[in-house]
C-alpha cells in the first residue's frame, strides 16, 4: 500500500522514524511529510497568515521525506495536493510521543488532526500514539527528544504492530467515509499485546494554565484530566491501563446522532 506519514513531534522524531522503517520493511510505499518543529496540541489548525515552506530532506529513512514549516494539517494538505505524485491509500500520523487517549486529548491533538486531514481528503486516516510513564516522557523531553536504546526497542515493537494494523484498517475503511482510527499502544507494548476496540474516555481538563505571573504570563500545567467515564464500554484509557492496544473508531458522520 502507499502510505503518507506525518506527526506533530517533528521530522526528526525517532518515533516517526521507527514507524516509517516498519512500514518500509513490510513492503509498503512510504512517504513522509512532517513539521519542521514540534507542533503538539495544535489540533487541526492551519497556517493562514504566512506562507508555508516545504523542502525535501534526508533523515536516513530511504524514502521520500519532506519537512514542512507548518502544522500537521498543513503537512497532509500540501503533501497530498502538491508533493506526492499519487494520492496515498491512507494517512498515518505518529507515532506520537505520549498517549492520545480520551476526549480531552483527542480534540487537541495535532497527531489525531493529521489523520483527520486524511479523512477530509476522502482517504482513511490512522492516528498512532505511544503511551509513556511521566518519568519516561520527561526524560525524552529533557534529552531533546532523544530516546534511550531500551525505548527504541519498545518503539520497534509498537511500530511493528502499526505496520501490521495499518493495511487492514485502511482496506476496510471505505473512501470518503470520514472515519479516523485512533490507536494507542500501552507501555510496555509486547509483540503479543492484544488489540481492544474502545471508546474515548470522558475526561475534562480544567486548570491547564497557571495563574498569571508578575509579568502577565501564564504557563501550561500538564495533567491527564478527570475521568468521568462509566464502567462500560471499555475506554481507551482503561485499555491502556490493562496493557491492551486501544483502537477507537472516530466516525464523524455520527456526530449528530443521539
Amino acid at each position: 500500500m502507499r502510505f503518507l506519514v506525518t506527526n506533530d513531534d517533528g521530522i526528526e522524531s525517532v518515533f516517526l522514524h521507527e514507524l516509517a522503517r516498519a512500514l518500509i520493511a513490510a513492503g509498503h510505499d512510504t512517504f513522509v511529510a512532517a513539521p519542521r518543529s514540534e507542533q503538539s496540541w495544535t489540533s487541526a489548525s492551519k497556517t493562514r497568515h504566512s506562507r508555508v515552506h516545504s523542502c525535501e530532506v534526508d533523515v536516513g529513512l530511504g524514502c521520500p521525506c519532506w519537512s514542512v514549516d507548518g502544522t500537521p494539517s498543513d503537512c497532509v494538505n500540501i503533501a497530498i495536493d502538491h508533493l506526492m505524485e499519487h494520492a496515498p491509500d491512507a494517512v498515518l500520523s505518529g507515532i506520537n510521543i505520549g498517549l492520545n487517549a480520551s476526549l480531552g486529548f483527542i480534540l487537541g491533538s495535532g497527531t489525531v488532526a493529521g489523520a483527520c486531514e486524511g479523512a477530509l481528503h476522502g482517504i482513511p486516516g490512522i492516528s498512532l500514539s505511544q503511551c509513556l510513564p511521566p518519568s519516561v516522557y520527561d526524560g525524552i523531553k529533557d534529552a531533546g527528544d532523544r530516546s534511550a536504546p531500551a525505548l527504541i526497542e519498545q518503539l520497534k515493537i509498537s511500530a511493528a504492530h502499526a505496520a501490521a494494523l495499518a493495511p487492514d484498517l485502511a482496506s476496510r475503511t471505505p473512501p470518503r467515509s470520514f472515519v479516523v482510527h485512533n490507536v494507542n499502544f500501552p507501555y510496555p507494548c509486547a509483540s503479543g499485546s492484544q488489540l481492544r476496540r474502545t471508546v474515548p474516555a470522558r475526561t475534562i481538563l480544567p486548570g491547564l494554565f497557571s495563574p498569571r505571573d508578575a509579568d502577565g504570563t501564564h504557563k501550561l500545567v500538564f495533567w491527564t484530566g478527570e475521568d468521568l467515564s462509566p464502567e462500560s464500554p471499555m475506554t481507551d484509557r482503561a485499555a491502556l491501563d490493562a496493557g491492551f492496544i486501544s483502537h477507537t473508531v472516530l466516525d464523524f458522520t455520527k456526530l449528530g446522532s443521539i
